[in-house]
């Protein structure tokens, strides 16, 4: 999957580090409650989606193990800020399964929602992103590419420097 868009922005992240660093940038970034904020995340496997999600978990308080919710499709946390869900569609078998969660009961109290895999939920009803979230190896590190699909996601990538360095 490309992106092509002329507000997208790309990143490269040279190790885990650079990832972390990276991921608690966004989430400090991110616009207060009020409207759940959506990310989808595309890459294959292992190219540091979970590892983005770790990232942006620590930097909102969370303290306890953040693994992907692959079988349970779905974990929530609760951080100082709010309410963290993090889905993983990975095993997703049919939209359906999906449905049956109850996506939209945790909607209206949640401050983030990261999904891995959203193009797993084909026919399903997710909440629409707010930002598309790219990982690609690159090397022996990856490229993260960022595209804003909402007016919320364009002030959100707006307000971070794409340098990591800086």
């Amino acid at each position: 999957m490309k992106f092509a868009s002329a507000g997208d922005w790309n990143i490269f992240l040279a190790d885990e580090a650079a990832t972390m660093q990276l991921a608690g940038r966004m989430a400090n970034c991110l616009p207060p409650a009020g409207q759940p904020f959506v990310l989808h995340l595309h890459g294959d496997l292992g190219t540091g989606k979970t590892t983005l999600t770790r990232g942006m978990l620590r930097a909102l308080g969370e303290q306890g193990a953040v693994r992907s919710p692959t079988y349970g499709l779905i974990c929530e946390y609760e951080t100082p800020v709010g309410r963290v869900l993090h889905l993983d569609l990975y095993r997703l078998r049919s939209a359906g399964e999906l449905q049956a969660l109850g996506l939209a009961d945790y909607l209206a109290d949640s401050f983030l929602w990261l999904i891995e895999w959203p193009e797993r939920a084909e026919g399903a009803r997710l909440p629409p992103a707010d930002a598309r979230v790219l990982l690609e190896v690159e090397h022996a590190g990856r490229r993260l590419r960022v595209e804003p699909r909402s007016p919320a996601g364009q002030k959100w990538l707006a307000s971070l420097d794409p340098d990591p360095g800086s």
